[in-house]
């Protein structure tokens, strides 16, 4: 398989808030959004377990409540944990879907973007497999970019950003190894739209026009 070509297609059709195109894997950890919340936001993170491992099954059993604590030392530090993202793309490219994009998933915590807090409430979560600080496949840009112009279909987003942006300190994913450049190029979306480089920004952006 050539290392561009996408382990499965990505159809930007949706079905309610599942995206058919995506491997779904659904959740408990989800819960309903306000009634006043516009789905403007989309949140990127990284993820890999145990660390630096990829291609087990860990992260969806994490997702789904069913990991094992005692399989490897370290998941005892996460013991317990419940939460989610709604999509998570794998190092191959494979995307899936833990929760209906339309509910509100576990994925953000304590957080702040533009000029709002508790961004799990209108944000959607999207889970990259990878360790922070440390490069992402060409294959997973791909498809993040695919991924996010089918939200955009659907939703009115207007921001994206990484978790270490609106949690930053607590967070630090998706890290220095994360190219936020080829993703605005891929994107062609408004430079307001991202993270500015050195102080979080509020401002709104066009999506549909280009950088």
């Amino acid at each position: 398989m050539a290392p561009d070509t996408p382990r499965q297609g990505l159809d930007p059709a949706w079905e309610g808030g599942w995206l058919s195109g995506a491997r779904r894997c659904p959740s408990p950890n989800h819960g309903d959004r306000p009634a006043t919340a516009s789905i403007d936001l989309i949140v990127l993170h990284s993820i890999s377990l145990p660390p630096g491992v990829y291609g087990g099954p860990e992260i969806e059993q994490l997702f789904t409540n069913r990991l094992d604590w005692d399989a490897h030392p370290y998941f005892d530090r996460i013991r317990g944990l419940q939460v989610s993202s709604h999509f998570l793309v794998r190092r191959d490219g494979e995307v899936l879907q833990f929760v209906d994009a339309d509910a509100r998933a576990w994925h953000a915590g304590a957080s702040w973007w533009r000029g709002r807090g508790q961004c799990n409430d209108d944000s959607i979560g999207i889970e990259l497999e990878g360790l922070e600080g440390n490069p992402f496949e060409p294959i997973q840009y791909t498809q993040l970019a695919r991924l996010c112009e089918a939200i955009r279909q659907r939703y009115p987003i207007r921001h994206i950003a990484g978790h270490e942006h609106i949690a930053p300190g607590r967070k630090h994913d998706p890290g220095t190894g994360f190219d936020w450049t080829a993703l605005r190029r891929s994107l062609r979306w408004d430079m307001a739209c991202f993270p500015p480089t050195t102080t979080a920004g509020t401002s709104p952006c066009d999506p549909g026009s280009d950088a």
